[in-house]
């Protein structure tokens, strides 16, 4: 039987991430929620377009609703999701505090649903490339891992990201993704020290972060800035034994904003003159690595088997309960100017 999804949202996150990657994992896509039908309509062909979340959730053909809309709608929809008897995978981010991830994991429980968060950028080829050298022991024990997502991007637009309501700002948005990312590696750093800020014109939202983390010896530093005209690395990890360095952006958003599906030869490759540079620490030989393939698709993949066979879901409340509290605590260093010791979080279970 073919898993039904419904979206909640059709903007760029619905259109050009969540359905072309729901139909490359094998989901139909009867429905969707969106005051703009004609991008849906073009797209998916004989879908039903809805005018409210409601219409949807009232459904019985649909098996699994994506929370696509904007971030401050993040909790309302997928608790109402939740109380309808229906999976549920929310863009990040889930929740703006723990608690309302608390909340949300404890209703999923209940209604024995799944509950998933939407980090693709698990699945970006750089981030596979890195797994894989640590993993391989190519580049000794990691002392400092450095990464970043700058963009130029000076204006204030006057949509719903740019206003200052619960869930916005690039610490919820790019920041949640490098948290993610950063946490999959190397677990729950020990304290962190945080600077968040905002510095375009007009803007009411934080548009910029600097984030140092630690964990024994190892330190971690991420950040942000929409000022930068060029980004430089996105990733230096200096291990024991050698560096990787890499520059450049995993190519699946613009691949699917071009019209390229998941399925097609190339989906998720790196152009060569991104690859990145394994440098050794006693020789200085200089090597570049073949990257994997980014695969995005992997995600609801995962998400279908959790559905059908009961599996784990591929990104659980309980990792995205340990983001949003480095999210949390981040605000508050940089709030009281202070760095912030990290006690042990308390377990959250995850279906």
């Amino acid at each position: 039987m073919t898993l039904r999804a419904g979206i909640i949202g059709f903007g760029v996150a619905g259109r050009y991430f969540h359905a072309p990657l729901l139909r490359a994992a094998g989901f139909s896509i009867p429905a969707v929620v969106t005051s703009k039908p004609a991008p849906a309509q073009e797209y998916l062909g004989d879908v039903d377009v809805l005018a409210t979340a409601e219409e949807l959730l009232a459904r019985k053909d649909i098996d699994m609703v994506v929370i696509a809309s904007p971030s401050p709608l993040h909790v309302a929809h997928a608790a109402a999701a939740l109380r309808a008897g229906k999976h549920v995978v929310v863009d990040k981010p889930l929740a703006p505090t723990t608690a309302e991830v608390s909340e949300l994991e404890h209703l999923a429980t209940q209604s024995q649903r799944k509950l998933s968060v939407f980090q693709n950028r698990r699945w970006d080829s750089d981030f596979l490339t890195i797994r894989k050298l640590i993993e391989q022991g190519r580049l000794g024990k990691i002392n400092s891992f450095h990464a970043r997502w700058d963009r130029f991007r000076p204006q204030v637009s006057d949509r719903w990201r740019d206003r200052d309501e619960p869930g916005n700002g690039i610490l919820y948005d790019l920041g949640t993704h490098l948290i993610d990312q950063t946490l999959l590696l190397f677990g729950q750093p020990e304290w962190l020290y945080a600077n968040v800020f905002s510095q375009r014109e007009n803007s009411v939202t934080a548009d910029g972060f600097e984030i140092l983390l630690g964990l024994g010896s190892l330190r971690i530093t991420i950040g942000t800035c929409l000022l930068c005209a060029d980004g430089g690395y996105r990733y230096r990890v200096n291990g024991s034994q050698a560096s990787f360095l890499k520059a450049g952006l995993d190519q699946q958003e613009a691949q699917l904003r071009a019209g390229v599906e998941p399925d097609e030869h190339l989906f998720g490759t790196e152009p060569a003159e991104q690859w990145g540079t394994l440098v050794q620490g006693e020789t200085g030989q200089r090597e570049i690595i073949t990257p994997e393939t980014g695969r995005w698709v992997s995600f609801y993949e995962a998400m279908r088997e959790a559905i059908e066979q009961d599996k784990p879901v591929p990104v659980s409340a309980a990792q995205a309960y340990d983001t949003i509290r480095i999210v949390e605590a981040a605000l508050t260093s940089s709030a009281m100017g202070c760095r912030i010791d990290l006690q042990p979080a308390a377990p959250l279970v995850s279906r």
